[in-house]
């Protein structure tokens, strides 16, 4: 399977490009999250930093966009809606340096349950149609791109 069209001059081909079909997938998955998310009150994002502080209690504004892939200032005012709302507590002044370390509140903790059973009934719907060896393929694979690309030092 080629990725691109020789000599047409047009690039990469989109019906053959691994890329853009996992690009394809993200955004289904995206959609089909924030669909269920959203009764909810909530956004993936939103989700995304419940999920994150629930297993790593204390994480930083900063890690928490790089966990949920934004921006320090969209992380920034999504924690302070979600400490306006009771989900999350981060003390007013930094216990050492400049961080706030956050913390999901019992509130918090209730939402994300409810969020994480939507979430994965959305991932069960992805992978219903895979076999177990599917799935364990599936995820070697991703992972192993992953990999790649974020040990690839030729300017990725």
């Amino acid at each position: 399977m080629s990725q691109h069209r020789v000599g047409d001059g047009e690039g990469v081909d989109l019906e053959t490009s691994l890329g853009y079909l996992l690009k394809e997938a993200s955004s289904a998955l995206r959609a089909a999250m924030e669909a269920v998310l959203r009764p909810l009150g909530m956004s993936v994002t939103h989700y995304a930093c419940l999920e994150l502080l629930a297993q790593r209690p204390g994480l930083s504004n900063s890690e928490l966009a790089r966990g949920t892939f934004v921006t320090r200032q969209s992380m920034n005012v999504l924690l302070q809606a979600l400490e306006r709302e009771g989900s999350v507590t981060r003390p007013t002044e930094a216990p050492v340096g400049k961080v706030l370390p956050t913390k999901l509140t019992p509130h918090g903790r209730r939402s994300l349950e409810k969020a994480t059973v939507a979430v994965r009934s959305v991932e069960a719907r992805m992978l219903g149609g895979m076999s177990e060896d599917q799935q364990s393929d599936a995820f070697r694979v991703l992972k192993s791109m992953i990999h790649s690309l974020r040990d690839d030092t030729g300017g990725v």
